[in-house]
């Protein structure tokens, strides 16, 4: 059945119930139907077709999430492209994965080349315009979504989800994390990257609220509109959770109206989630995720207390396997590479057939990362593979160093490399941005009494800012760079 399907279903059963609400424009789910088969027939008046690749460079705004369930009717795949890139950037994308055409906003640049459709008073007179599309495209294998990926040589990937898959991954949403049709979900992170279009659809979906607030905007305009429009659930990086945590400061929960404060992208150590659960909300949830399978694990405010240092149990029709280097699976404790598979999962990257042998195997997808299990199903990331640090023959893994050096109080965040070192093969170094001053002899200090001393940073460095990609996660091979020669 096709994603869009469940509008029509959603309009008959509760038509007078918010589905958006963009600044001071609400659409009802009465109306949401009829405008996503309005615009796809539009967008096929245009020449949008089932199977094209058409790129959606839009801002956060409504026609941003209505144009993708129009993509979706007309069986076309959407192809990600943040408004906030350069052109430069944005073509680059387009051509690599042959778009036919680009939803662009009214001023972004555009020249020659891929046919471009402006978010302007054409596009809105026309979508007003034309009927209703009648009937949506169906079938099993039918390709939704290119979910960009940098792979792991940093060339832009794009696994392919089907729609199948894709209404897979909003099964955790309901099951594991309590959003339903009552939920009043504020889209605070944008659409582009993967969690903020995902949790914003499946709202949706399923007959929900989605209440659009973009970025950028400061830490307490965020809380107020939480409060304002009595927000149930939202999902933000960690550090935007951490400059919440500078506004905490009463003796009442910053955000008493969320049952689910979602956080995803990044490590935060045990007592920043002490401090979350008490001063922001008790509904504080991590998730694991990846682009190319959506949700993987989930750690729960209960899970929290007793397994601080994990990331969680696997969601809903998650499996999860730590094996050696043939594929073995290991047994409980022990350190290996993570594979998963779910029925949210691409199956591959598409026109990459090389990719695709290298991190789909046998039905289990291999993202990257190293990790153990325990007997009970927690999972404990130890870091990227290719960031495992061996030094004097040893395995060294940065996140179990990180967690340590973010447990200081002064330090915001951590990020550990290995250097070349003759002998040894390699020494460790960690980069810290600090809260305020602090000698690297401290902590170094701090980190002999909580690790083995071959696990100790023979080098500590101090930056103000972290380089990290679009997505918010650091760049370890541009801290590589920065190393002193």
């Amino acid at each position: 059945m096709n994603l869009a399907h469940s509008f029509r279903v959603n309009a008959q059963s509760r038509p007078l119930h918010p589905a958006i609400i963009d600044a001071n424009r609400t659409i009802l789910h009465r109306d949401l139907d009829v405008l996503v088969r309005k615009t796809a027939a539009w967008l096929a008046s245009k020449g949008a077709q089932r199977g094209d690749v058409i790129g959606v460079g839009l801002a956060d705004n409504a026609e941003h999430l209505v144009s993708i369930y129009a993509l979706a009717a007309l069986g076309a795949i959407v192809l990600p492209m943040d408004c906030r890139w350069t052109e430069v950037e944005q073509r680059r994308v387009a051509s690599r994965f042959h778009a036919s055409m680009v939803l662009l906003e009214p001023a972004a640049p555009w020249s020659g080349g891929i046919p471009a459709i402006r978010r302007d008073n054409a596009w809105h007179t026309g979508v007003a315009a034309v009927p209703p599309l009648a009937t949506l495209a169906e079938g099993e294998d039918l390709p939704f979504l290119l979910s960009l990926s940098s792979g792991t040589t940093g060339e832009v990937k794009g696994p392919l989800v089907s729609q199948l898959q894709f209404q897979r991954r909003f099964w955790p949403h309901w099951i594991n994390m309590g959003l339903n049709a009552q939920s009043r979900y504020l889209s605070a992170t944008p659409l582009y990257f993967g969690g903020g279009r995902t949790f914003a659809m499946s709202q949706l979906y399923c007959g929900g609220t989605v209440v659009l607030f973009p970025p950028p905007y400061e830490p307490e305009d965020l809380v107020n509109e939480i409060r304002r429009r009595d927000i149930t659930a939202v999902f933000l990086v960690p550090t935007l959770i951490r400059r919440l945590l500078n506004l905490a400061v009463g003796p009442e929960v910053l955000l008493p109206s969320l049952r689910m404060l979602l956080s995803s992208g990044s490590p935060l150590h045990p007592e920043e989630r002490r401090a979350i659960r008490e001063r922001i909300s008790p509904a504080f949830h991590e998730t694991y995720a990846t682009t190319e399978g959506g949700g993987v694990s989930l750690l729960t405010p209960e899970d929290q207390v007793v397994h601080g240092d994990s990331v969680g149990r696997p969601l809903f029709a998650v499996e999860i396997e730590i094996v050696d280097d043939r594929h073995q699976p290991l047994p409980p404790g022990e350190t290996g590479i993570l594979r998963y598979r779910s029925p949210g999962c691409a199956t591959g990257f598409h026109g990459d057939a090389a990719a695709t042998a290298e991190m789909f195997r046998d039905g289990w997808f291999y993202p990257g990362d190293l990790g153990a299990m325990d007997a009970e199903g927690y999972l404990f990331l130890k870091g990227r593979r290719k960031d495992l640090i061996i030094r004097g023959g040893v395995n060294i893994y940065p996140g179990e160093i990180e967690q340590v050096l973010l447990a200081h109080e002064r330090v915001v965040e951590a990020a550990v490399i290995g250097r070349p070192a003759g002998s040894m093969g390699e020494e460790i170094v960690a980069f810290v941005t600090l809260a305020s001053p602090l000698d690297s002899s401290d902590l170094v200090a701090w980190c002999r009494t909580r690790l083995a001393p071959y696990k100790i940073p023979r080098a500590i460095i101090a930056i103000e800012d972290m380089p990290k990609n679009s997505a918010g996660k650091i760049l370890k091979a541009e801290l590589a760079r920065r190393l002193p020669g």
